[in-house]
């Protein structure tokens, strides 16, 4: 416990670092880019469309009454943020390989700075979720939104947890990335993104919700699209985050002194 108390120190007293090195993420993704931060929306934007078109002309989806677009999308600015939140966390210390090997400071500012990056993306993409939402008229339940910083919480512990395991194998082998982008892709089906959890059969469900973004995103839309409250399941997802990030966290320290030797 006394190293973990002196590791979150040792971050602390280079949070300025952190958050320029944030910025400088930023900063470099969009520099030369003619769309710039758009991008942050067209990518959740254009998977939406392309789904809807499909669940509600071809296959349909009950949504419980609310517009398929808002629907999915309120589950895709999320998901975008975990699954490409892990990949640049994932290549952060071998991306910055000169870095790590020549100057100290705790090295987990690199995979937290990818995750802060992308979380700036996320509240651009939410700015269209809003717009949706008023548009389509989808009423909300104001008070409950005091909710949204726990679920959001949750997805930090799930992202930074899974980050810091990435980024650490990551180092040691290369094909880590590949392996990723494999599980993220089967990930997102068996996530409640493009279909409601009601439709996972009754039998399933209690090893479906062992997977934290089922949660997540299930409490994201019984918050904003549905006025109500994350029943229980939240708790797991919440339980599974927690525990991850302990493994993630203690696994990344466990080996960062052979990241500049490896590197």
């Amino acid at each position: 416990m006394a190293t973990y108390l002196q590791n979150i120190k040792s971050l602390y007293a280079h949070r300025d670092l952190l958050f320029t090195w944030t910025y400088r993420i930023i900063r470099g993704r969009y520099q030369q880019s003619v769309l710039g931060g758009l991008w942050s929306i067209i990518v959740p934007t254009a998977t939406a469309v392309i789904f809807s078109v499909i669940f509600t002309f071809f296959v349909p989806v009950n949504t419980g009454g609310i517009p398929y677009i808002v629907f999915s999308y309120t589950a895709m600015v999320p998901w975008t943020l975990f699954s490409s939140s892990i990949g640049d966390m994932a290549d952060s210390l071998v991306g910055n390989m000169n870095l790590v090997s020549k100057i100290y400071f705790p090295r987990e500012i690199l995979p937290i700075a990818s995750f802060l990056a992308r979380l700036v993306d996320a509240a651009v993409a939410f700015l269209l979720l809003v717009i949706l939402m008023v548009y389509f008229k989808v009423q909300i339940n104001v008070g409950n939104l005091v909710i949204l910083p726990f679920i959001l919480a949750i997805q930090l512990c799930l992202s930074l947890g899974l980050g810091f395991i990435g980024s650490a194998l990551n180092v040691f082998y290369r094909d880590v990335r590949h392996v990723i982008v494999l599980i993220l892709q089967i990930w997102f089906y068996a996530s409640p993104i493009i279909y409601p959890v009601s439709s996972v059969p009754e039998a399933l469900r209690p090893v479906y919700f062992v997977n934290p973004m089922v949660g997540v995103l299930e409490s994201y839309r019984v918050v904003l699209l549905y006025r109500g409250l994350p029943n229980e399941n939240v708790l797991i997802s919440a339980g599974v985050s927690v525990v991850i990030l302990v493994i993630g966290y203690w696994l990344f320290k466990r080996v960062e002194f052979q990241f500049a030797d490896v590197i």
